[in-house]
């Protein structure tokens, strides 16, 4: 019995030594969230004041490894969160969208709020950005200075400057031994009469010295002179002739201009007056210009495809077409405007006398009719120069017996639609004659 009295002691004494331990346990667990939550409402808090909580916990039980365990999770589980976030900036920075999202949702699943608590020791668009605009301003720069860079090197080369060398050996004759100004003579045919500088700036890729020959601001001066005439005697405010041809508003030559207008007009009355027809009327306007002042215009119902090859040159047999000369025109509200006088083509028909022999014939009174239209030249998109808005359009009936001119105005309205550019390759396909 005395054995038995004593086991129930010690098992007792057991049992109040766990619940002693559970409950040293369950205090080491709630100081800890106190002193978490505290540093958590302090961040500003040193970490130093909350270090003797768990050194008086420790002394209490076994508990508090399960704390500093759960502690090293969680910072690992950060350090984790804090890579994956990091290699998703870097997969968003190479322009991998897809997989820089795979990784941020990754990220923000172990932490959600792992975008505050990363400390970037560099800049978070990286360095390699950074280097890059360097490098870009860099390449501006040598872009800026390419030309006298060129003109150094084919200096320094040798005492008889050649423009280009051939890179392989060759047993016929080279470009490289023609004279400079043989040169500058196929360039200008490159140019032509229709000013295709495209063609010239597609030359200048093929060499240093065909690049120095593109350059050259004689071709680029007379360029503008037949453009703009004498108002372009001064090159202020421009750096060259080149920028000027490219930053000042002109009207352009290697296409033509093309608007399309549409509108529903009311048709007659059925026979037996039950319906009345409804028309949908669709017609373009086509503008070309040319780099010696004419130009040319047409109406018609006729798409795109079967009109512009016949808008190549200015002989071309088309009956509706209406010739004329444009001139630029630069406000002081810094508008440019441009401004034509066209007319239908004169056509001499032979007299048929045989057909007024019997009878007397009164003649009929001789008119000129001439169409005076204005324009604003506008940009649109990434095209410059490419729009042209109505501004004015009225028709002069001119009688040739009396002199006397009678002029109608239209009214500038929604069927006057915007003409805007469309290049043809075909306009430039070969050359008629030199710059």
């Amino acid at each position: 019995m005395a054995e038995a009295e004593e086991d129930c002691h010690s098992d007792l004494v057991r049992t109040d030594d766990n619940e002693r331990s559970g409950e040293a346990n369950l205090q080491a667990e709630l100081q800890m969230f106190r002193a978490q939550w505290m540093f958590e409402l302090a961040p500003g808090m040193s970490s130093s004041g909350l270090e003797p909580l768990p050194c008086r916990a420790s002394s209490r039980g076994p508990g508090v490894k399960s704390v500093d365990a759960r502690g090293k999770h969680e910072i690992a589980k950060e350090e984790k969160a804090k890579e994956l976030f990091l290699k998703a900036v870097e997969e968003e920075q190479n322009g991998a969208l897809y997989e820089a999202i795979k990784f941020y949702r990754l990220a923000m699943q172990l932490v959600p709020d792992i975008e505050f608590k990363i400390t970037y020791t560099r800049s978070p668009d990286g360095d390699g950005v950074g280097k890059r605009c360097v490098e870009d301003n860099k390449e501006d720069d040598k872009m800026a200075d390419l030309l006298s860079d060129f003109q150094q090197q084919l200096t320094l080369q040798e005492s008889s400057v050649k423009l280009c060398q051939p890179e392989v050996d060759v047993s016929q004759t080279h470009i490289s031994v023609l004279p400079m100004e043989v040169l500058m003579y196929i360039f200008r045919w490159v140019v032509s009469s229709d000013l295709d500088l495209r063609s010239l700036e597609q030359l200048s890729l093929v060499c240093r010295g065909f690049y120095i020959c593109a350059r050259d601001p004689e071709i680029w001066h007379q360029v503008c002179l037949k453009i703009w005439g004498r108002s372009c005697n001064k090159l202020v405010p421009y750096t060259s002739w080149r920028e000027m041809f490219l930053e000042r508003p002109r009207v352009r030559f290697d296409g033509v201009y093309i608007s399309k207008t549409k509108y529903i007009r009311q048709g007659e009355q059925s026979l037996d007056g039950f319906y009345r027809a409804w028309h949908q009327v669709e017609y373009y306007r086509y503008l070309r210009f040319f780099p010696d002042g004419q130009v040319m215009m047409l109406t018609t119902p006729e798409d795109p495809q079967s009109i512009v090859p016949r808008l190549r040159t200015k002989n071309t047999r088309t009956d509706a077409i209406l010739l004329g000369h444009y001139r630029l025109s630069q406000e002081t509200d810094n508008q440019t405007k441009v401004f034509a006088v066209i007319m239908k083509k004169k056509e001499e028909k032979p007299i048929d006398y045989h057909k007024y022999r019997y009878f007397r014939r009164v003649p009929a009174q001789e008119t000129d009719h001439s169409f005076h239209v204005g324009l604003q030249l506008c940009s649109s998109g990434r095209q410059r120069f490419n729009k042209l808005v109505w501004i004015h359009h009225s028709c002069h009936i001119t009688y040739k017996s009396t002199g006397e001119t009678a002029v109608t105005t239209f009214d500038i309205d929604k069927m006057y639609t915007p003409l805007f550019f469309a290049r043809v390759k075909s306009f430039t396909a070969f050359s008629e004659k030199p710059l």
